[in-house]
């Protein structure tokens, strides 16, 4: 498996959209890979844009079926997205810690071994601390690419530069620039491009330290 060129594969099931189903399915347009990645449910679509804020340089959906023997006899498991972070591959599994049935953690497990036989990270996305999606998904809200006509980037990292990369609450950050409102969301996009740093697990708010990440 770990020789096999995996990243050339194509989802073994369709993105399929019909009336009354109970997922949720679509497109999530990822800026670190520059294509659209499926996704089945809103829990699978939060993870890509995590994905996304990581600078995954691939992810594949559904990348290939595994087909395992186990002492109650065989099973099958297709796992959600294999990620490539940093140059190391990452399976993915996702599933809300209450919708997690034995049968599903037989089959993590399964996914779990062979992921490590190939050298390989493996988890199950079950859930998310406190305040960490919310603030992810304000920060994706400024991923997009734009130009900064207004040198906005160059004026926020010289503040804090001034004062040697110690930590600054963000709206006395955004005043200490030549447009404050146009500094809020440049702080915004600088903090999903990683350039800034921000405690995720805290609501993000006038009052957040933000430093140079």
């Amino acid at each position: 498996m770990a020789h096999v060129p995996v990243l050339s594969s194509k989802p073994l099931r369709g993105f399929s959209w019909q009336a009354k189903q109970r997922h949720r399915p679509g497109l999530e347009k990822m800026t670190s890979t520059g294509r659209q990645h499926g996704f089945e449910s809103l829990e699978e679509m939060r993870l890509l844009v995590a994905l996304d804020f990581l600078r995954a340089s691939e992810v594949l959906s559904q990348p290939f079926r595994l087909d395992f023997e186990h002492e109650g006899g065989k099973s099958w498991h297709i796992p959600d997205y294999l990620a490539v972070i940093g140059g190391r591959f990452w399976l993915l599994d996702v599933r809300p810690m209450d919708l997690v049935e034995d049968t599903d953690a037989l089959k993590f497990a399964a996914s779990r071994e062979m992921a490590a036989a190939c050298g390989w990270q493996y988890s199950v996305i079950a859930g998310w601390r406190p305040h960490v999606w919310s603030v992810l998904d304000h920060l994706s809200s400024r991923r997009r690419p734009t130009r900064d006509l207004l040198g906005m980037r160059d004026q926020l990292l010289a503040v804090i530069a001034e004062r040697d990369g110690e930590a600054m609450p963000f709206a006395e950050l955004a005043r200490a620039t030549s447009l404050p409102a146009v500094a809020r969301a440049g702080i915004v996009r600088l903090l999903w491009q990683r350039e800034l740093g921000v405690d995720l697990g805290s609501p993000l708010v006038d009052s957040s330290p933000v430093w140079t990440a």
